[in-house]
């Protein structure tokens, strides 16, 4: 027979996944402790689903409380300072999550200023993008310096020149002006009070969205027994493929994963093409229609070269991030974006698995 897919075996209960288990049911002790609860159960064998099943925890929030509970560390490790440490015990866990991306000393820095403005996880999300574009910077101006409140005044400046529209410029300033932390990119700032003039900008480029319309479209991998003459044996050696999600993504023996794309140009002219998974939401500028859980994301790595029409896989942090620059960018570039494909809207699931149902 044909090998089945494998599946992640039942944990076996003991008394410390109780307890931990217990723990979070009851949220007994802080958030720390619960982030790190469910580390170690989802290492004992337990997945997220699992312990949502157990506990009420939804996978999302388990993995903010992980995810939170690690730059905590991060945070303790580099000596923060103890109004920092102790205010971050008690709460935030969803401001921290949003640090993951910087660097140790990024994360302590901007925590500092968390703190020092009191500011919320959507706000800490909108420090964290400009401290990374800041960083990304070639030829960052001398008026700014690296503290995270100059990487949000230079963020403002830099839009709030591009304004024609009074108002918003004025909002932008007031708001660099809020954050500002040397004298020298203050002064930067205020003369945009008395300087009205509009800077070009560089349009940004539109990402290469297509999106799925036809089943014809979305082939299927097969797998090659080999050729005649074969055995009974060389047939019953092919695994069973199974397809998941709505791109019919086919997995193999470790971490690796096969993905039917259509053999359009762009893609048959990629050179060394790769496919990453993502949500929709996770790009520089947020896709048209409605939020969806999977697109793929195609890469050429051996296209490296900047150019400003282009999006870019970069390594931010130790995590993969599509970027678009302006400018030529200090840290290297792992690939080129030449598609993002969007999956085939399914109108009525229902519909689709039922084979009674007539097209009228």
């Amino acid at each position: 027979m044909s090998e089945t897919p494998q599946t992640n075996p039942e944990p076996e209960p003991n008394n410390n996944s109780e307890e931990l288990l217990q723990s979070l049911r009851r949220k007994e002790g802080t958030w720390v402790e619960w982030g790190k609860a469910c580390q170690q159960l989802q290492k004992a064998g337990y997945s997220p689903q699992k312990i949502f099943e157990e506990t009420g925890w939804e996978p999302a929030k388990q993995n903010q409380v992980i995810v939170g509970t690690q730059v905590y560390a991060t945070l303790v490790n580099a000596h923060a300072s103890e109004d920092v440490v102790a205010h971050f015990e008690r709460k935030g866990s969803d401001i921290l999550y949003e640090l993951r991306v910087l660097t140790q000393s990024e994360r302590v820095a901007a925590a500092e200023l968390v703190l020092a403005k009191n500011i919320d996880a959507d706000e800490a999300r909108k420090v964290t993008k400009a401290m990374k574009e800041f960083s990304h910077l070639k030829h960052p101006p001398e008026e700014f310096s690296s503290h995270p409140g100059d990487a949000v005044a230079y963020q403002c400046w830099k839009i709030a020149r591009q304004q024609e529209d009074m108002q918003e410029r004025s909002r932008l300033i007031a708001r660099g002006l809020n954050f500002v932390h040397s004298k020298s990119a203050r002064e930067k700032l205020e003369q945009l009070l008395t300087d009205f003039t509009v800077a070009k900008t560089l349009p940004v480029p539109s990402l290469p969205v297509y999106r799925l319309e036809s089943d014809f479209e979305l082939p299927r991998i097969l797998p090659v027994v080999g050729k005649l003459p074969l055995t009974q044996a060389d047939l019953q050696e092919v695994p069973l493929i199974e397809e998941t999600g709505p791109f019919r993504l086919v997995k193999f023996s470790g971490e690796g994963a096969w993905v039917p794309i259509p053999g359009w140009q762009v893609v048959l002219n990629a050179e060394d093409p790769v496919v990453i998974l993502s949500s929709s939401d996770r790009f520089p500028v947020p896709l048209p229609g409605k939020p969806e859980q999977e697109v793929l994301i195609l890469v050429d790595r051996a296209q490296r070269q900047w150019d400003a029409d282009s999006y870019f896989i970069s390594d931010s942090s130790g995590q993969l991030e599509v970027q678009w620059f302006a400018e030529a960018p200090e840290l290297p570039l792992l690939g080129r974006v030449i598609l993002v494909l969007r999956p085939k809207k399914v109108l009525d699931e229902e519909v689709k698995n039922d084979i009674w149902q007539i097209d009228e």
